[in-house]
């Protein structure tokens, strides 16, 4: 009757999955409660044990909802569409729908092996066609909508096109293009088709444009701003620029202030809620605009072009002495004059180099260009010349800026830069050393009509004047951005929408989903298409609605289809509502399932998501609110962000370089592999590495000859030598000593420059040749984030084959708080391991249960109600890890109660079973249950067993303790004196003499004196 983890937990596996245990119902009596954990992408690498934190947070949660009564949906699926899938079959050829199926099955076997109580009938595929089928759909319904500020919420596009026939566009406040020109119904009738189709993309929630992107050569496609890290695409590493392409873009702008809105009343950390609040940037201003100059000395001035500018401080307008406008900003190439012209092109080349996120954080950097151009002041009228400067972001507010370097440090710093005049209009400031930006101690001097005011006074009259002159107004401004919705890419859902005369046309949803054609190469086509360019089915029939080959584009009614797919975060946009009816096929969810289970109660997932995902969710799901196809604008209640698991890295420490003789050609190559303590010790003095150890150094000397001097204490290499620390090693390969399995180190052809190495141990220098399991190297150990590229990945089959699942789960939340990062340490989970065989033989003995009907000790009974009262602390407070410290603390003082009663340790085994379901659902079977522990009702807290009805007093005689008197808690000092001047050992003490005091403190003390 030994604790058979391995057994147990295949055993209950099984069980599971035949009786489908976690299968939730659509139609249910029970309250509902829907935990969600951020879909997986199936990478060819498998989980690592970091993966699983979350995923075990929320499976803990969920079964602890099924024990307090609920329906609980706990799904899971994968977010299949992914770039690296699509970079395998660049290599290999391999179509990427074959490498994701194998990556899900190893998923699906690893997830199955940690026992999650997932609900896998419900399981979705982003990269499924009966999945992105209904994706295809919500992107027609957006192209077909429209966002009307009046009503406040998307609305179809043919309540707009009613307008435009009966009215024109004059009246209609709409979320839309800027400078769409004025038109009248009979404007509006006596235009062409395409002439209206051109002017409804305008207005359209998903339209076709000319946007800057962030395009990385090296990877074909479009990044979005998440997927750079300082300049480089986050996956390879490869640079990226900004350039202008035509792509769908979604209008996620109109959405601004309401998702603003909407955090206030979701459940989310405060960390990322603010993370959403500074991506959407509310600013409250003016706009402004400049009539350009072309030339300062023209008689006749040329007012062709105007510079928009928004603004937050339109009190500081007669601070303005430049403008500066992004490099990328259209105006440019019109405004600048010859003599400028190569140096303004080259500086716009050189920052069409460097990504937005790269520009808005650099801001030591100073840099920009004189356009030749000048704009007029509105009400000075005096020229203000026109720089260009890459801290300007075309994306952001007009790309414009007018700059005031008295009250701005960039404006300032680029002032001083440049030598460009900074004049002081603040009253009583001094700005010679640096700007001035407090707003609430702000009076405007040598303003003319601001003189005197304060800030609110003077961006009051400063709008009110700009207004009269029609050149400025008051203007709410976001930093929020439409959102790109194109990418150059094979590997993701195909666009429903072909090309008539240019134009973009929608796919009937009757006819979807429209699938992903075969193509030969992954790669864009030799004419800079995207990879569906190299179909050769790729070509819409409108006659018999079938996708046809291109071949027969005609023009009439086969046409060519969009080139583009859609990006990775279009999937995970509404996955979440999917799960709730994810087998229909009529619609993306019966209105019965959604107004069930409405909303995610909890949703788990990391807070790198803040600004992609969680925002573009956000975003979707109010636009399927104002359609009315689903019951809430907000789709998460409550949202944690788990931490990492971080890894432990190795590395080795090598003695390297090249031997030389007298003429400088390489005559041989040297490696000597050290232990981290002899590295350590390796101080570089003007060439000198000083306590080496004489037997490494003597090898070196007598061996390789590489020294020109040498003594005891000091040898000096030659200038090629150097010492260094490895990359990583691989963590396999490095057992919990530290110490490096060189034999099995020395066949991986990853370490092929190793082969030839010398391995010193701290006594002896070995050959490659020569090493055997006794040879012992050291390794450095650091942490940092677990990566498959810093080979510091352990992989939870290993645990969970030497230690079991339910060990995993326990340790995983044993490590810290759930939210934070925490480095995993392999030899930390044997004293979890031990926890559950404890746990085990405090149910089990030698001959069989030990399980019994006695009654509970006051003591068992006690631990019991302590433990379930600081258990379901916890876990409704998400602190899984001190969870893990009770349970243990529990069996401990279990065992030593010698407890055997059936009225505490069968309900115990429900307080476990989420932590550890198959010992649990195994323990709870040999009680003699045959249904899953799963639905078992949780034990109710009583706190009476917690309240102490005696006291154990010390009596003492004069201050000393002579004895101990169990009374009841609830006697008052008249009693308690009583009873202890009644019992014999205080007669004993006293001998007869009558005490001068006796004082008594209930609850505490009892001292005689005297």
């Amino acid at each position: 009757m030994t604790y058979n983890f391995n057994e147990i937990e295949a055993k209950w596996q099984k069980y599971w999955a035949e009786n489908q245990t976690f299968k939730a119902d659509n139609k249910s009596e029970k309250p509902k409660f829907y935990v969600l954990d951020m879909f997986p992408y199936p990478s060819g690498a498998g989980l690592h044990v970091g993966h699983p934190l979350g995923y075990i947070a929320s499976d803990i949660y969920a079964r602890y909802k099924r024990h307090q009564g609920f329906n609980v949906l706990h799904p899971q699926g994968y977010d299949s569409f992914g770039l690296p899938a699509e970079q395998y079959a660049i290599q290999t050829g391999q179509h990427p729908a074959l490498t994701t199926e194998e990556n899900i099955k190893t998923y699906r076997r690893q997830l199955d092996q940690i026992g999650f109580s997932f609900d896998w009938s419900r399981e979705v595929r982003t990269s499924d066609p009966s999945y992105y089928k209904w994706t295809q759909w919500i992107f027609i319904q957006l192209f077909e909508s429209w966002y009307n500020n009046d009503t406040n919420k998307a609305e179809s596009i043919e309540t707009l096109i009613a307008v435009f026939a009966s009215e024109g566009n004059s009246k209609v406040n709409a979320v839309c293009d800027d400078a769409i020109a004025p038109f009248s119904a009979e404007d509006w009738n006596n235009y062409t088709s395409k002439e209206q189709q051109e002017i409804l993309l305008k207005y359209r929630l998903t339209y076709l444009a000319e946007t800057e992107v962030n395009w990385c050569p090296a990877l074909g496609t479009v990044l979005a701003n998440d997927e750079i890290i300082n300049g480089v695409s986050e996956r390879g590493g490869h640079p990226v620029i900004r350039k202008k392409m035509t792509q769908w873009s979604m209008r996620i702008s109109a959405y601004a202030e309401r998702l603003l809105q909407g955090l206030d009343k979701i459940d989310w950390t405060d960390s990322l809620k603010e993370s959403q609040r500074n991506w959407i940037g509310k600013s409250v201003g003016a706009s402004v605009s400049f009539n350009v100059i072309k030339s300062v000395s023209s008689v006749a001035v040329e007012t062709a072009y105007k510079i928009d500018v928004f603004t937050t401080r339109p009190d500081t307008i007669f601070g303005v002495s430049f403008m500066t406008l992004a490099p990328e900003h259209e105006l440019v190439s019109k405004i600048t004059t010859e003599a400028q012209k190569a140096e303004v092109e080259a500086y716009v080349l050189a920052t069409a180099k460097r990504s937005e996120r790269d520009r808005m954080a650099d801001v030591k950097t100073i840099s920009g260009a004189f356009t030749g151009a000048y704009a007029e002041h509105p009400f000075t009228k005096q020229p203000i010349p026109v720089w260009i400067g890459d801290y300007v972001l075309a994306g952001y507010g007009t790309g414009a800026v007018m700059s005031v370097p008295c009250g701005d440090q960039r404006d300032y710093d680029f002032a001083k830069h440049f030598n460009i005049e900074i004049p002081n209009i603040f009253e009583g400031v001094d700005v010679s050393k640096e700007a001035f930006s407090d707003k609430d101690k702000t009076f405007i001097a040598n303003s003319d009509f601001l003189n005197g005011l304060n800030y609110k006074e003077a961006t009051k009259k400063a709008i009110e004047e700009l207004e009269k002159l029609g050149q400025g107004e008051g203007k709410t401004n976001y930093r929020l951005r439409d959102a790109v919705f194109s990418r150059q890419r094979y590997w993701g859902e195909p666009f429903p929408v072909y090309y008539v005369d240019g134009m973009p046309q929608m796919i009937a949803a009757e006819h979807l989903p429209i699938k992903l054609p075969e193509v030969e190469k992954y790669l864009p086509t030799e004419t800079g298409e995207p990879p569906l360019g190299n179909a050769t089915v790729w070509a819409w029939c409108t006659e018999t609605n079938q996708v046809v080959s291109n071949s027969k584009i005609n023009n009439t009614t086969i046409h060519p289809l969009e080139l583009n797919t859609m990006p990775g975060w279009a999937g995970s946009s509404w996955y979440f509502n999917r799960y709730m009816d994810s087998s229909n096929t009529e619609e993306f969810a019966s209105k019965e399932a959604l107004n069930y289970w409405k909303d995610v109660d909890l949703y788990i997932g990391g807070s790198e998501h803040a600004t992609g995902h969680l925002l573009y969710s956000r975003f979707w799901q109010k636009f399927l609110f104002d359609k009315g196809l689903v019951p809430v604008d907000e789709y998460a209640k409550k949202l944690i962000n788990q931490g990492m698991i971080l890894g432990e890295s190795a590395f080795l420490y090598i003695i390297e370089g090249r031997l030389t003789n007298e003429t400088e050609d390489v005559s041989a190559f040297c490696q000597i592999i050290i232990s981290k303590e002899f590295y350590s010790n390796l101080e570089k003095k003007e060439g000198y590495i000083e306590e080496l150890g004489e037997p490494l150094a003597k090898f070196l000397d007598k061996e390789l000859g590489v020294f020109q001097e040498f003594n005891k204490n000091y040898i000096y290499l030659k200038k090629s030598f150097k010492a260094f620390k490895t990359s990583n090693i691989d963590v396999s390969y490095v057992n919990i000593h530290n110490e490096l399995d060189l034999l099995s180190l020395s066949e991986d052809k990853r370490y092929e420059r190793l082969q030839n190495a010398h391995f010193f141990d701290g006594n002896n220098v070995i050959q490659n040749k020569d090493i055997s399991f006794e040879t012992r190297i050291k390794v450095s150990r650091e942490v940092e984030k677990m990566s498959k590229s810093k080979y510091n990945v352990v992989n939870p089959d290993q645990i969970c084959e030497e230690y079991g699942a339910d060990s995993l789960r326990l340790y995983e939340m044993f490590l810290g708080p759930l939210e934070q990062y925490k480095p995993w340490n392999t030899a930390g989970i044997t004293g979890v391991h031990g926890f559950l065989k404890k746990l085990w033989k405090l149910y089990v003995g030698e001959n069989g249960l030990l399980v019994n009907d006695a009654e509970p000790s006051k003591d068992s009974l006690k631990t019991f109600h302590k433990t379930i009262k600081k258990v379901q602390e916890d876990i409704e407070n998400f602190s899984f890890n001190t969870s893990v410290s009770t349970f243990m603390i529990a069996v401990n003082e279990l065992t030593a109660q010698k407890c055997t009663s059936k009225d505490i340790l069968e309900p115990l085994l429900i307080l476990l079973s989420p932590y550890a379901p198959h010992i649990a659902e195994e323990l709870w079977h040999q009680l003699g249950y045959n249904e899953s522990i799963a639905t078992a009702a949780f034990p109710e807290f009583d706190a009476s067993h917690l309240v102490e009805s005696s006291k154990n007093y010390p009596i003492s005689f004069n201050g000393k303790m002579r004895f101990t008197l169990e009374l009841p808690m609830d006697f008052d000092a008249k009693q308690i004196e009583e009873v202890v001047m009644a019992h014999e050992k205080t007669k004993e003490q006293l001998a007869g003499r009558t005490p001068k005091k006796v004082i008594i403190v209930p609850g505490k003390i009892v001292n005689i004196v005297g």
